[in-house]
């Protein structure tokens, strides 16, 4: 998926042969791991709330689809050779700009970095190096130790970025540390380079690859905000000049004018006053979660190219290519075998093993010994054992107790963490009834070899 020194560290990177012999293959939208929605095979990609895409496109073409049929349309007579027809036209015409935009923006890739499979190596502790001095001061030759070497993980890096230090965080999601610009999306669950937003209308992420595409969709909706409001009060006026009324009687001849009047002024209040705040962050280099949250005006911006070099930079350059390949066949991780539940409480496949062979009443063959038999059965109880006691609190929580009620959270998603004294009970008895039950066979087998003879 992306073209790196590591590309084997990468989700969905295929490795050298392909994806393995014998790995089952799928393609990179099937196994992703954030929580976009894809589309047309993995070919449009999606935030998990896409669906508010549906309510934008409706808020935009209603209004204009009213306009059209009742204000628009009575133009086109006032005009020689039928020039009116212009305005509809226009109206039109920025409207489909305006979805063509929108799916621009919420249809592709806003530049997510892909996550590695591996958190990358940690940084080891130096080592003391050279001749050591005693308390005496004799040099003493350097102390060897079998201790392993201490490593460490940083939470932060920094580097430079136009002679300015940037500092780079480490992200526990995507086990990788970020790019300079770049940010965590709690609702997509991606890392997005160069991350502005997420816009809840569009149902994406705003970063690298889409954020031109999202300003031209503010900004044409505010042109078209404009755009109708002026015309509803151009036919309001030709109203009061036709018929020689007032403007009040005038608003009454004509109510779909004045819900225009009024969605429009309510929006052109939002988009328009958008369209402002996003030309100050283009003319001065930032982003929406950079102006917020680093406040760049109190000092100096390393990323600051002038006006002119920044708005060169967002709308004359060419689109970032894609860092991930939705559509390419990676290898099926393997899944992690859930714990299974017994007596409400939490357990292990083998002890799963254990109570089907004892429950399906399974008896040792012939050539079996009793010693086998309780041999199999202890280990799985080992094994059983050490399952449980990876649940059980530590030994330092003293006088809060292992017993927990089943509506207690205790952080778990719907599981029971009851560990009574009726589990150590049941694997008792079946213990004892394998005992019991190959003991009889043993003895029936005997009697049956002296009657025999």
């Amino acid at each position: 998926m992306l073209a790196s020194q590591q590309p084997d560290r990468h989700t969905g990177a295929p490795g050298p042969s392909g994806g393995g012999s014998g790995d089952e293959l799928i393609r990179t939208y099937k196994g992703w791991k954030g929580d976009n929605v894809f589309c047309f095979g993995g070919r449009l990609v999606f935030g998990p709330d896409a669906r508010t895409i549906l309510i934008t496109i409706f808020l935009i073409t209603a209004p204009v689809t009213v306009f059209c049929v009742f204000v628009g349309r009575k133009f086109i007579d006032d005009f020689p050779h039928h020039r009116g027809v212009s305005i509809l036209a226009i109206a039109v015409g920025l409207n489909l700009l305006d979805l063509v935009f929108l799916f621009l923006t919420s249809g592709r890739d806003p530049g997510i970095i892909p996550r590695n499979l591996y958190p990358p190596e940690p940084e080891p502790e130096p080592e003391p190096e050279g001749i050591i001095e005693s308390n005496s001061g004799e040099p003493q030759p350097p102390r060897l130790t079998h201790a392993p070497t201490q490593a460490r993980l940083p939470r932060t890096k920094e580097m430079i970025v136009n002679g300015i230090t940037v500092k780079i965080k480490y992200c526990d999601t995507c086990m990788l540390y970020r790019p300079p610009r770049a940010s965590h999306c709690s609702i997509c669950d991606n890392c997005v380079e160069k991350f502005d937003h997420h816009c809840p209308w569009l149902g994406q992420c705003i970063g690298l690859r889409n954020y031109r595409f999202y300003f031209m969709f503010v900004l044409c909706s505010a042109l078209l905000c404009i755009y109708v409001h002026v015309f509803c009060w151009i036919y309001v006026k030709r109203i009061m000049d036709g018929e020689n009324i007032s403007i009040w009687k005038s608003l009454i001849k004509t109510p779909a004018s004045i819900a225009l009047i009024v969605y429009s002024f309510i929006s052109v209040w939002f988009v328009g006053g958008l369209t402002g705040f996003h030309l100050y962050l283009i003319s001065t280099n930032q982003s929406t979660y950079e102006n917020f949250r680093y406040r760049y005006d109190r000092h100096e911006n390393p990323f600051n190219k002038g006006i002119v070099g920044n708005f060169m930079e967002v709308f004359c350059t060419k689109v970032a290519l894609s860092k991930n390949s939705f559509r390419a066949k990676v290898s099926k991780e393997p899944a992690i075998p859930p714990r299974m539940i017994v007596n409400g409480a939490m357990s292990s496949p083998s002890l799963q093993k254990v109570s089907q062979d004892i429950e399906m009443g399974r008896k040792p063959v012939w050539h079996e010994t009793v010693e086998e038999e309780l041999g199999d059965l202890e280990k799985d109880m080992e094994t059983t054992s050490r399952d449980l006691s990876r649940m059980l609190p530590p030994e330092e929580s003293q006088g809060r107790g292992i017993m927990h009620s089943r509506g207690s959270s205790r952080g778990t998603r719907g599981g029971s963490w009851e560990f009574s004294s009726r589990v150590n009970e049941d694997l008792r008895t079946r213990y004892e009834s394998v005992s019991k039950r190959v003991g009889e066979d043993s003895s029936e087998e005997s009697s049956g070899n002296v009657a025999s003879r």
